[in-house]
């Protein structure tokens, strides 16, 4: 763990100072009221959702907050700190980070242990015949732990998807490649194409595969917990983003 992260979670969390907390449209979206008064970002810009659900979604995640606020029980309010404050100055960087996930997609690597070898194939190779299909985004498969080298047309493929999205879906996508490994099972989050649930399942294989073996690691099943609930919070956004338009 960094210094820099330790001092954050060792740092008292605020209390929680208000009672009521509403949803408010406004031209540019909705806003989160606390008492009447809207909620601003770490960087002091008005909290705004694009949509009604997702604002309410937020304000849920604030009701929630008892004696204090702790801003990793919020995870869609997280995610709207970046897209909100962050996402507009770094949309080349995070499409450039998907693109090198890509480049090394947990779904290519395949075990040499025969069992594993079986679920991995039949588990991962549908996505990646969807994201061949549907993204035009063919990617090579190996039992291997070096590099594979995977078509360059496919990477710079992947990275023009991503900055067709707007700040939101970004910011969601950049969050669930990471978590799961593979910018394939993050598109296919983000297309709907599979559940956070099943994307988590999904990224977890190999995991579960080493529980199964040698038993299950307290402090592995705590990060992998973690993992889950961001992972959640992602496809719970695109689903909120997706209401917003009908």
């Amino acid at each position: 763990m960094s210094m820099s992260k330790a001092k954050a979670e060792n740092r008292p969390l605020p209390k929680r100072f208000y009672s009521e907390v509403a949803i408010d449209p406004v031209d540019e979206g909705w806003r989160i009221l606390l008492d009447g008064r809207p909620v601003k970002t770490p960087a002091r810009a008005i909290l705004l959702a694009p949509g009604e659900a997702l604002a309410a979604a937020m304000a849920t995640e604030w009701r929630a907050q008892e004696i204090e606020i702790n801003p990793f029980s919020m995870p869609l309010t997280r995610l709207a700190h970046v897209a909100l404050d962050r996402m507009d100055q770094v949309r080349d960087g995070a499409a450039d980070e998907i693109a090198r996930f890509a480049g090394t997609d947990m779904l290519c690597y395949r075990s040499d242990l025969p069992d594993l070898a079986r679920r991995q194939a039949e588990t991962w190779d549908p996505y990646l015949d969807w994201a061949a299909r549907e993204l035009d985004a063919p990617l090579h498969k190996a039992q291997t732990i070096l590099p594979i080298e995977q078509p360059e047309a496919s990477i710079e493929t992947l990275r023009a998807h991503a900055l067709t999205l707007d700040n939101w879906r970004l910011t969601g996508l950049a969050s669930a490649v990471p978590l799961t490994g593979s910018a394939v099972l993050g598109f296919a989050l983000l297309k709907g194409r599979i559940t956070g649930e099943a994307a988590f399942e999904t990224a977890q294989l190999e995991q579960d595969y080493q529980a199964e073996t040698w038993g299950e690691d307290s402090e592995a099943a705590d990060m992998a917990a973690n993992r889950r609930r961001d992972l959640l919070a992602a496809d719970h956004l695109f689903q909120l983003m997706d209401a917003a338009k009908t």
